[in-house]
């Protein structure tokens, strides 16, 4: 999907790269800014599996949701063309340290991704609950019950989820499925107990699918979530976490998130 975007507003970021080629933090040819702004073009990753984050639409091929409007934000402040490229969970790292996008809507900051990439200024958070049938909400009452051989907990390749399940399951079924396939849809299909995700996933998903929070059950894990970013690229860095920081001020982010029910 691309969209078109008005030019003259890249006249700040034009100026802000070439203060920083003469400052010598970078040379201009070396930054993603540079590549973004020479392209005309602005190349998001996004996975488009993760409501009300990004959202794809296969009759249309287009995307909708808060990253969504976010990145439109940003490449309408850039100046660009905004492209969304489409990727995987198991793929978007490397994507980023590829060169296959410049940056990435929303993902979870972790120290596993922070060794290859770099990260953008936090705008959002989450905290971790299982999940399972409205049905089966009886049969489970805590994080412990659900640690049980018989008790299959269903995830999806390359998420944060993948690594929480297997450190807080170690004596349940583990069953892990690659995307497109989610471990949500195992648990609605009747081939898997149990997943977990975020409170802003799992409230969505609640409004359409007889799946229901497991009871008892703390939340875990406060994510802050933030915009991957190539780890070596200081310049482009710099303008997206001060182009958060502006945003956050003026309230972009606050609406952002109330309009997409996250507030």
């Amino acid at each position: 999907m691309k969209t078109r975007q008005p030019k003259t507003a890249g006249i700040l970021a034009a100026a802000f790269l070439s203060l920083c080629a003469m400052t010598g933090q970078v040379s201009a040819a070396d930054s993603a800014l540079n590549d973004i702004l020479s392209g005309n073009t602005l190349k998001v990753g996004t996975t488009g599996d993760w409501n009300p984050m990004t959202v794809k639409d296969p009759a249309t091929n287009s995307y909708k949701g808060y990253d969504i409007d976010v990145m439109t934000e940003l490449a309408n402040d850039l100046g660009v063309d905004l492209e969304f490229v489409a990727t995987d969970w198991k793929t978007l790292v490397n994507g980023i340290v590829g060169g296959n996008y410049h940056m990435t809507g929303s993902a979870s900051i972790s120290p596993a991704r922070m060794k290859v990439a770099g990260f953008s200024e936090s705008y959002i958070s989450v905290e971790i609950y299982p999940f399972t049938l409205a049905e089966k909400s009886g049969d489970f009452d805590s994080w412990e019950s659900i640690n049980k051989k018989e008790v299959t907990v269903a995830t999806t390749l390359g998420t944060t989820f993948e690594g929480y399940v297997r450190q807080w399951f170690p004596d349940a079924t583990i069953k892990v499925v690659e995307a497109p396939a989610r471990g949500f849809q195992e648990v609605i299909a009747g081939r898997a107990d149990v997943f977990v995700t975020s409170n802003i996933e799992g409230a969505t998903l609640a409004e359409k699918f007889p799946i229901a929070q497991v009871e008892g059950a703390e939340a875990r894990a406060p994510s802050p979530i933030a915009m991957l970013l190539p780890q070596d690229d200081q310049v482009w860095i710099n303008y997206v976490n001060n182009w958060v920081k502006l945003k956050t001020l003026n309230g972009f982010f606050d609406a952002t998130a109330e309009k997409w029910g996250l507030k």
